[in-house]
């Protein structure tokens, strides 16, 4: 498929790029870092998500939702973060409707309907040390009637706190499962920690808590995985082209010596430099996401070359900014530095560029 986007994904992403500007610019995320918000985002504004018609982007037609793909999910996160819009579109959009894909209808009934709506909140808990490492799952799931009792932690799990319901990746008898555990379950205590952007995740322990059959195996959890990756890559992206866009006009504005920052050469050849990368990572995000969408069997790894791709692109493009905005670009004066911030905490969701690199060499015979 072409690395460009449709009209009527064209006109997808004006509707979102307006309304993400309109009712969730930076201002609005500004606002609900200093309050200190619980939840790290509006529940107003989720429901005009739903409204939008962005809560169903993925989810199929049947069961309510516009029955689109990544590449139309990522439009919209891409929005996300050029704005720094605080929102569970990902976490609730992306990855629970992708592991909602896999449940049985009575689930299914259970949360989707919520998540459409704009009312139901999801999170996804796979971490159990600093660094991400999904399928290395210490949490244990042991038979209790007809269900599992699981027990263990898990660590930064972003959303939590608010969350309805939690898909949360356990060791069976059979290998790695996949069970929604619901908030306020018995057993459950969630701690909830607020993340170097600002927004909220929480620290889980499991208590012997009481679950229903897996909803999926390993490969589910795979699966959702790379949703989630491919989403927070373009959202990567969005984050970097936001703050390459602010540093050049930055550039045009700030003088120095009599001259205008940006008319030297050295600078110019930097912001060159930067825009090169960001739209390679636009395409590899692109390719990424059409891949998922057509099932291939190539999508693994182009998932991992979207996210370490995106993760670089984004955090030179942030570091550039502080940079030639000199030492205010650290000040909550200017944005740059709220960029700078999320582009850390994304970076570090489902998997540094690193760890990415790591795990592609690997698919690759390294």
């Amino acid at each position: 498929m072409p690395l460009y986007l449709s009209e009527d994904q064209i006109m997808l992403r004006d509707t979102a790029r307006d309304f993400m500007s309109r009712e969730a610019p930076v201002a609005h995320f500004r606002k609900y870092r200093d309050m200190g918000c619980k939840d790290g985002f509006a529940h107003a504004l989720w429901k005009q998500f739903a409204e939008m018609g962005f809560t169903g982007i993925i989810v199929d037609e049947a069961d309510g939702g516009l029955g689109l793909g990544h590449v139309e999910a990522g439009i919209v996160m891409e929005e996300i973060g050029r704005n720094l819009t605080p929102s569970p579109f990902l976490l609730s959009a992306v990855i629970a409707v992708e592991a909602l894909k896999g449940a049985g209808d009575e689930v299914r009934t259970r949360w989707l309907p919520g998540i459409v709506a704009g009312e139901a909140v999801a999170a996804l808990a796979t971490d159990e040390g600093a660094k991400h490492r999904s399928f290395e799952v210490a949490m244990a799931a042991d038979r209790s009637g007809n269900g599992y009792r699981l027990t263990g932690k898990k660590r930064f799990v972003v959303q939590a706190a608010s969350a309805d319901v939690i898909f949360v990746s356990a060791r069976t008898e059979d290998g790695i499962a996949l069970f929604a555990v619901e908030r306020g379950a018995d057993g459950l205590t969630v701690d909830p920690v607020r993340l170097v952007d600002g927004s909220m995740g929480a620290h889980l322990r499991f208590d012997g808590v009481q679950a229903d059959a897996p909803i999926g195996d390993e490969q589910a959890l795979r699966r959702v995985l790379r949703a989630g990756r491919v989403g927070a890559s373009s959202e990567l992206v969005g984050v970097g082209s936001a703050a390459a866009d602010m540093t050049v006009r930055y550039l045009k504005e700030r003088k120095q010596f009599g001259r205008l920052i940006g008319e030297y050469q050295a600078l110019q050849h930097r912001q060159a430099h930067l825009y090169t990368e960001l739209e390679i990572a636009r395409a590899a995000t692109l390719k990424a996401q059409q891949l998922l969408d057509e099932g291939s069997v190539d999508a693994a790894a182009m998932t991992h070359v979207a996210k370490a791709k995106a993760g670089r692109a984004s955090t030179l493009a942030v570091q550039e900014g502080v940079q030639m905005y000199a030492g205010v670009g650290m000040t909550d004066e200017y944005d740059i530095g709220l960029y700078l911030k999320r582009d850390r905490a994304l970076n570090e969701l489902f998997g540094d560029a690193n760890y990415h690199t790591e795990r592609l060499a690997r698919l690759n015979g390294y």
